[in-house]
């Protein structure tokens, strides 16, 4: 007796990449798109984030970095409580920060030593704000909030509680770690914690146009900016000005250009070289 022929299972649908990726003329657009979890990080977000901005970080075509989240509602509403909470019903321990196989996520947004603008869309909360916080530059749209809710949900905000205290004053810093209040859009810019606030529906095209106004600065200067003040952060000032990190732009092919460009009255020609 003939055995039937074996049936053919249809092609598998291709799963949605948690985080895209896209270089557009020397601009990087490294997008979370998870809109229907809040753009929260799972650990597909997590693995998608450290593998763009690795990238990022080292590839000749890339010279800016815009980070944001799908849709309006949040920019990154922090760690997947849902996924945390079934790891923990099956016994399976939570990662403790800089601990792991993987590297810290907002170590390597911190370290992708080519400028990062954050552009929040929405909500940005929890690991959210710590990712935001890794990023050079915040430009937010006006509904958007900041809060850092980990004092209610009995985790540590550890990159937080060290990077906050350092970007606005301590007595603030302490105030939103400590009540896991959320503030506005409108307070972080009175503090300095984010660069600009404008309406939601021109978010995109005020992230595009700085973005864009970035591309004609020299990138080895920018990249050396980048290095310098990671690094230096708090070193004392002597040290700091001898740390000679990242590109040398005084020995680059694009200072000659630059003032070869200043004295003939023209745009210069960067190669990043």
């Amino acid at each position: 007796m003939a055995k039937p022929a074996p049936q053919k299972s249809a092609p598998a649908e291709p799963s949605k990449a948690a985080v895209c990726y896209e270089i557009v003329d020397r601009i990087a657009y490294v997008t979370i798109d998870r809109p229907e979890a809040r753009n929260a990080i799972n650990p597909a977000v997590r693995k998608g984030l450290i593998e763009a901005f690795s990238d990022a970080s080292v590839n000749p075509d890339v010279w800016v970095v815009v980070l944001t989240g799908s849709g309006d509602r949040a920019f990154c509403a922090g760690g997947d409580l849902k996924k945390n909470n079934e790891n923990a019903q099956q016994g399976k321990r939570h990662v403790v920060p800089m601990t792991g196989t993987d590297r810290n996520v907002f170590e390597t947004v911190l370290e992708t030593y080519k400028p990062t603008i954050a552009a929040l869309n929405g909500h940005a909360f929890g690991g959210g704000l710590e990712l935001a916080l890794s990023c050079d530059l915040r430009i937010a749209a006006d509904h958007a909030k900041l809060c850092l809710p980990e004092a209610r949900r009995g985790m540590g905000a550890n990159f937080a509680s060290v990077l906050l205290p350092r970007m606005i004053p301590r007595g603030i810093a302490m105030q939103m770690l400590y009540t896991a209040e959320p503030i506005t859009v409108q307070e972080a810019l009175h503090w300095g914690l984010v660069n600009q606030v404008v309406p939601s529906a021109q978010l995109a095209q005020t992230v595009e146009t700085f973005a864009r106004s970035l591309l004609k600065n020299a990138p080895l200067t920018l990249q050396r900016y980048k290095h310098m003040t990671v690094k230096g952060w708090e070193l004392p000032v002597a040290s700091a000005l001898r740390l000679d990190a990242g590109p040398n732009p005084y020995l680059s092919a694009d200072r000659a250009e630059g003032v070869k460009a200043f004295v003939e009255k023209r745009e210069p020609r960067w190669q990043a070289k």
